[in-house]
């Protein structure tokens, strides 16, 4: 533990999270007081904008879809002891493979090929776009904290370029490609029940979902059953021993950018082919950056982490309906309640670690 305290698993992973969000909470309570709202009032307007109906539901949910993808690209890439700032860039480099794919083989071919085709390449652009910064860290010295970030500029200018001089439909005064063909469209999650007989409102929830779900399980066997995730995780721990036991460190180093990156171009399946059917360019809008915050939350874990992302996908849907509901708590409050959340789950998460040690150093001796 980065604080130098011993505590157990229950009160490490469950107790003290738990009162670190009710910390922020209180504290965001206070933000909402000072500018004039009832605190109670605000919490349930977002839990009910966020929970209260499957319609609410429905929009967290898809949310979270895409702060598990981001999440869990931070995630892996910290357990090999790198810090991946570059999901923005790696999910934008997911939704070009996406949108190559499916512009290509959309109109022409069946779903069941265009589909895993387009999770294909979404996975390789993001693994080539993660892979490089880790090459030039393992082999070069550079800092990949530096280079992921810059990946992002490079980036977002090579989705402008591919978007005004390559795809942009003609005709068409907003910069984006043209409609992807009914292949190439993710099927929403209403259509699909719909079918099934199962009444479900129509939102941008799609079976990208189950994308995430599947990510999560691969994820943690991979990393916590696997040999190579056993070899990154020791890599990350202590570099010197997995030296010492045959571990080449710069392998692991690229391998772990490579699947984080490919972990975040998946943003692209859920985002460019689950909802917009179309290349957009601001299709990620901050979604890279959130992930770093829902891995830290989640103690990069990717249980913690898919628990993070409905946390932030609540605070995201419920936040929309509380600057409706309450106009005078804009976006731009919301914002900062999210980010007293962070700060207090995230950057702080260990500051009341001595507190709970001492209280259970007291209980058993009170006990002893």
């Amino acid at each position: 533990m980065s604080s130098g305290q011993t505590l157990p698993r229950w009160v490490d992973l469950g107790l003290l999270p738990v009162f670190n969000l009710a910390l922020a909470f209180l504290v965001s309570g206070a933000v909402v007081a000072v500018a004039g709202q009832d605190p109670a009032q605000a919490l349930k307007l977002l839990l009910r904008g966020a929970f209260g109906s499957w319609l609410g539901f429905s929009y967290t949910l898809y949310y979270a879809t895409t702060f598990v993808f981001t999440g869990l690209a931070v995630a892996v890439a910290y357990h090999a002891g790198l810090f991946n700032i570059g999901g923005e860039g790696q999910a934008m480099l997911g939704g070009m493979g996406t949108a190559l794919v499916a512009l290509w083989l959309g109109d022409s071919q069946p779903a069941w090929l265009v589909l895993p085709a387009m999770v294909l390449a979404a996975m390789a652009f993001g693994m080539a776009w993660g892979a490089i910064p880790g090459v030039l860290q393992a082999w070069r010295g550079s800092h990949v904290v530096i280079t992921t970030i810059m990946f992002n500029f490079l980036a977002s200018a090579l989705l402008s370029w591919l978007l005004v001089e390559v795809l942009k439909e003609p005709g068409n005064m907003t910069v984006e490609s043209r409609s992807f063909g009914p292949s190439a469209q993710v099927p929403p999650v209403h259509a699909v029940l719909g079918a099934l007989g199962i009444e479900w409102p129509s939102s941008p929830l799609n079976l990208s979902v189950l994308l995430a779900v599947a990510a999560v399980v691969v994820v943690w066997l991979w990393l916590w059953r696997g040999r190579s995730g056993y070899a990154i995780r020791v890599v990350g721990f202590a570099p010197a021993a997995a030296r010492y036991a045959g571990i080449r460190p710069g392998r692991q180093v690229v391998l772990a950018m490579a699947v984080s990156g490919a972990l975040a171009g998946l943003v692209g399946i859920n985002e460019v082919a689950g909802v917009h059917g179309r290349l957009l360019l601001d299709y990620v809008v901050g979604a890279g950056f959130a992930g770093i915050a829902v891995s830290l939350i989640g103690r990069n874990h990717p249980v913690g982490v898919v628990l993070a992302a409905i946390l932030f996908g609540a605070l995201y849907q419920g936040g929309a309906e509380l600057s409706f509901e309450m106009p005078t708590i804009s976006r731009d409050m919301v914002f900062t309640l999210q980010g007293l959340i962070v700060l207090f789950c995230g950057a702080l998460g260990q500051a009341a670690a001595p507190l709970f040690a001492r209280l259970l150093a007291r209980r058993e001796r009170a006990h002893g």
